[in-house]
């Protein structure tokens, strides 16, 4: 709780799955972030069946929140951050039904997926609008744009970049909840942030709580320089110094060792007075990484015969077929 607006972290690495979901209330409005848990390919391996059961529990825990919510918000498309209308129980966990629980009767304050969008993400901004709008309350672009709702305001940024400069991975709205003079701000898949003008844009708020997205570690030299890093991990310090608490989670905890990296940002919350914890530590609990784990659970916890069955099956009968775990 942060005077008045309740935060409620829903799914994230640190629960063993790919998310940044989230649940913020206020006296005046139930908001439900970036709706979207998915699993991703890592070491050739497709995931392990306890990751496959983080995924189905997420999933199930979204959908409660899911009725509890008045608004739902987008920060892009990728599918760790909205649910797609079609099934696939490989890398979502979902289905047709699934989406119209988490859409159906809500306002949808989402990324505007006509400007400042890749290719890929503008065809699934449109497919997603145009398969829902008969669901829900409004479909609405929301770029910079701010929404009152008693006397709480959702703030959404103008497009910043998903993670390093000219990135083909598109650009994300951060969206800031203020109610009673006290800020929260979720800042997905900034990396850090890496860029010092998003770094302002988030501290210039004075917020009392920030739920960034990490740099991935895991991708380093590959699509992400030592120099990008450098900078996140950097800028991760600087928020630190000035925000009480920072949750900082997703991409930066699918390498095991991600703590190692952050040195430098521990030791300014220590002489701040601040904090900076995982999703799964803010709300009191272990962190469960798979991810990264993935090749040392197939090892020390072989799949049963109908799991192994399933990983058998052809790719598309595999994504309309629920793993048996």
């Amino acid at each position: 709780m942060a005077e008045g607006i309740k935060v409620i972290p829903l799914a994230a690495e640190s629960f063993g799955v790919r998310s940044m979901c989230t649940y913020i209330q206020t006296p005046d409005v139930k908001v439900l972030v970036d709706p979207g848990v998915s699993l991703g390919p890592r070491f050739g391996l497709l995931p392990h069946p306890r990751e496959y059961a983080c995924l189905r529990d997420c999933r199930e825990r979204i959908a409660r929140f899911a009725d509890e919510a008045d608004i739902v918000t987008i920060s892009h498309y990728h599918f760790d951050h909205s649910t797609p209308t079609y099934t696939d129980y490989v890398w979502h966990f979902s289905d047709l039904e699934v989406a119209r629980q988490i859409y159906g009767g809500k306002l949808v304050l989402a990324k505007d997926f006509r400007s400042n969008i890749n290719a890929s993400q503008r065809r699934r901004g449109w497919m997603l609008k145009r398969t829902i709008r008969s669901w829900v309350k409004d479909f609405l672009a929301a770029d910079g744009q701010v929404f009152k709702f008693g006397e709480t305001s959702l703030k959404f940024s103008t497009p910043v970049p998903h993670g390093e400069g000219n990135t083909l991975l598109g650009w994300v709205l951060m969206l800031t909840v203020e109610y009673g003079g006290a800020r929260v701000i979720h800042a997905s898949d900034v990396q850090g942030p890496i860029f010092d003008s998003t770094l302002e844009m988030l501290t210039a708020q004075s917020p009392s709580l920030v739920y960034v997205g990490g740099p991935p570690l895991y991708l380093l030299d590959y699509r992400f320089t030592s120099g990008e890093l450098e900078r996140g991990l950097k800028n991760i310090g600087k928020l630190a110094e000035k925000v009480p608490t920072v949750v900082i989670d997703h991409h930066l905890l699918r390498a095991e060792n991600w703590r190692e990296y952050l040195s430098t940002a521990f030791e300014a919350v220590r002489k701040a007075g601040h904090r900076i914890v995982t999703a799964a530590e803010f709300l009191g609990e272990a962190d469960n990484i798979l991810e990264s784990r993935r090749q040392v659970l197939y090892e020390e916890e072989p799949p049963s015969v109908a799991f192994k069955k399933w990983l058998a099956l052809p790719s598309e009968k595999q994504r309309m077929e629920k793993p048996p775990i």
